[in-house]
């Protein structure tokens, strides 16, 4: 590896205080998987139909990729995720690997770098990317934002860096595999605190705008993001929880590094929601959902 994470030792620079942000959610790709890889079955075939054994493709589902930019009044354009790299939509292959290929899409000019420039934003221009962890559909398109400092939990780096088999665990090295700065918090130091719920959380700039909540499970060190509107909070529930019905029902995925995990991190984003109810809660990939969210919200 020639990427190293440089752990944090307190907020980065560029908060103001009081400050709020506007979110634009964009779509960065497209997902097609089978059914029992959203909501796991049981039985003894169970694994197997989650790798599409004998699952015609007419009935797998179809599922947003998510990317989240963030207007910030003291640093700018803030992403969260990177979405599929530009090159997917002709040669998917050689960005995501022959088993990426045949699972994920991207419809031409529809790649973040593409889409920021429509709202007036160069790759440039992104100072600060988060990412929620590491899986190759969430960090793809790295290499696009070379002036960026990427923030990652130092857990989610440590497993997506030394993991044996990393194809396996769904991280592809060469997406992150560049001399960028990256920057990693531990969600054990003494910078850490509660916030509402969650027992571990982290202000990225000191000034309450970005929340980084610790929900590990679904990877080893994800992170979801709470983001403060003037009026109410933004949550980016990243793949803790991909679906609405998954958020509610707390029907495990196919995909866990830890299902105890999981629940003690969904348990802790259901606790928000509850004590919060007029936040919006942003499940990972539900088609649904993402339809109905707003182009842009400042309120």
């Amino acid at each position: 590896m020639k990427a190293e994470a440089i752990p944090l030792d307190g907020p980065l620079p560029g908060g103001v205080d009081g400050a709020s942000v506007i979110v634009e959610p964009l779509e960065a790709g497209r997902a097609h998987l089978p059914p029992a890889v959203i909501e796991r079955e049981s039985g003894p075939l169970a694994r197997f139909r989650a790798l599409g054994w004998r699952v015609p493709r007419s009935t797998w589902v179809d599922l947003p990729i998510p990317a989240f930019l963030v207007r910030h009044p003291g640093i700018g354009p803030v992403l969260i995720d990177t979405g599929l790299h530009p090159s997917v939509s002709s040669d998917p292959r050689d960005n995501l690997g022959r088993v990426g290929a045949r699972i994920y899409e991207l419809e031409e000019g529809r790649d973040v770098p593409g889409q920021l420039r429509a709202r007036g934003v160069s790759a440039g221009e992104v100072g600060l990317v988060i990412l929620t962890h590491l899986h190759m559909d969430h960090a793809s398109a790295i290499s696009e934002f070379p002036e960026a400092i990427f923030v990652v939990s130092e857990e989610e780096w440590l497993a997506a860096t030394t993991i044996r088999r990393p194809t396996l665990h769904h991280y592809r090295r060469a997406h992150f595999d560049f001399s960028f700065e990256f920057v990693s918090v531990d969600f054990d130091s003494d910078q850490i605190d509660s916030y509402g719920p969650f027992g571990r959380s982290f202000d990225l700039l000191g000034d309450g705008s970005i929340r980084l909540v610790y929900t590990p499970g679904h990877s080893a060190g994800h992170m979801s993001v709470i983001l403060r509107l003037p009026r109410r909070d933004f949550v980016v529930v990243g793949d803790a929880a991909y679906t609405w019905h998954q958020f509610e029902t707390e029907h495990p995925p196919f995909i866990l590094d830890d299902e105890h995990n999981w629940r003690r991190s969904l348990h802790e984003l259901q606790q928000y929601r509850d004590a919060y109810p007029y936040a919006l809660v942003v499940p990972g990939h539900d088609p649904e959902f993402f339809a109905k969210l707003d182009a842009r919200y400042e309120e």
